[in-house]
């Protein structure tokens, strides 16, 4: 198939860090590539794939001091997809629903993945104004929230199988909180149990602008009055493996609608126990007493702890390559893909005036 994929150009794909979305993008483009597929990637220059790359920024806007508004940037890049549309079996989103207004016209060959919440009631309108977009959410729950839309399904993550080291043994004792300081990620709650559980704790996260005052005036404090919390900073890909293989288990205190939280099955793949307060999709990824516990509160989790990091290492890896693996992930998407590749093949002998009915045939309903 002739497949793009179009990227958020606020990291690299992969990114050089902290990146979700990019990431994601970057496994599924390359696993793409390896099962022989056509694939186009419009991402930022610093972009590294065996897929063809358009450029559509020099480097990812986050690490350039220069760019202040990413939005400009976005548009460019809109552009050039849409001037290249008809080339492709499939176009592949990847940035939410800022491509709306701008693709309509080849909406019934594309797919439109969202990778972010969608609890936040502004961005209903436009969703809703925009119905026969086809949609992809990466859990069940994330759906929850939106109005009527079309839904092509739910795909959840993957990671390639080499991605992450299986570490089987030999754990340095601490507990991991890895990802982005924020109030909805409470790594106030992770230092509470480690101190409950009176093991170590590491912190691998980012600081946003957005969230710089919540870091100063709550977790910093926080960090500096416990002897046995070290705040590591961001970590990149390589030093991934060693952070989460070498801890006794991930800790994952969310305090939000979780749309996927892709560090979880990043632990997976190292083997590594997740313990997971039990909000948005954290029910759909941890199977409890397998890969992980599901709790409510810290009392729960420090109750949790000892068979929690008991959790044969090998089992969970095992459970990671079944789940949750890129080829699995591509697979889905690509029978997505199928679906409506083919109704662009029947748009030029449907009436105008039906077509708009094509992704709710496509779809069976």
């Amino acid at each position: 198939m002739r497949i793009a994929q179009v990227a958020p150009l606020a990291e690299s794909v992969p990114p050089k860090l902290y990146g979700g979305t990019e990431r994601i993008v970057s496994y599924l483009t390359e696993e793409l590539v390896r099962q022989g597929h056509d694939v186009t990637l419009f991402a930022s220059g610093d972009s590294v794939t065996g897929a063809k790359l358009v450029p559509c920024a020099a480097k990812a806007l986050r690490l350039n001091p220069t760019v202040s508004d990413p939005l400009p940037h976005h548009l460019l890049m809109l552009d050039a997809v849409r001037s290249r549309a008809a080339e492709f079996d499939l176009v592949h989103f990847h940035i939410d629903l800022l491509h709306y207004p701008i693709m309509g016209a080849h909406r019934h060959h594309s797919l439109t993945t969202l990778h972010g919440r969608l609890d936040l009631r502004d961005s209903h309108v436009l969703y809703a104004a925009f119905s026969d977009y086809p949609l992809v959410s990466i859990s069940d729950h994330q759906r929850r929230p939106m109005p009527a839309v079309t839904w092509a399904g739910t795909v959840h993550h993957g990671l390639p199988l080499d991605v992450l080291d299986y570490s089987p043994g030999n754990q340095s004792g601490y507990l991991a909180f890895l990802g982005r300081i924020s109030p909805e990620k409470r790594p106030d709650r992770a230092i509470r149990i480690a101190e409950r559980c009176g093991l170590p704790l590491k912190i691998a996260a980012k600081v946003d602008k957005a969230d710089a005052e919540y870091w100063e005036a709550v977790i910093k404090p926080m960090v500096a009055a416990s002897p046995h919390v070290e705040f590591v900073g961001e970590i990149g890909e390589r030093e991934k493996s060693r952070f989460l293989g070498e801890a006794l288990a991930l800790v994952f205190p969310i305090d939000w609608p979780e749309p996927f939280g892709l560090v979880m099955i990043e632990a997976m793949a190292c083997g590594t126990p997740v313990l997971a307060f039990g909000c948005g999709s954290v029910p759909e990824v941890i199977d409890p007493g397998v890969t992980g516990a599901i709790v409510h509160d810290t009392d729960q989790a420090a109750a949790a702890m000892p068979s929690l990091i008991a959790l044969d290492r090998a089992r969970i890896r095992r459970t990671f390559e079944t789940r949750f693996s890129a080829r699995r992930m591509a697979n889905d998407y690509l029978a997505l893909y199928r679906r409506f590749a083919r109704s662009r093949d029947c748009v030029a002998t449907v009436p105008v005036g039906q077509r708009q009915m094509l992704p709710r045939l496509a779809m069976g309903i």
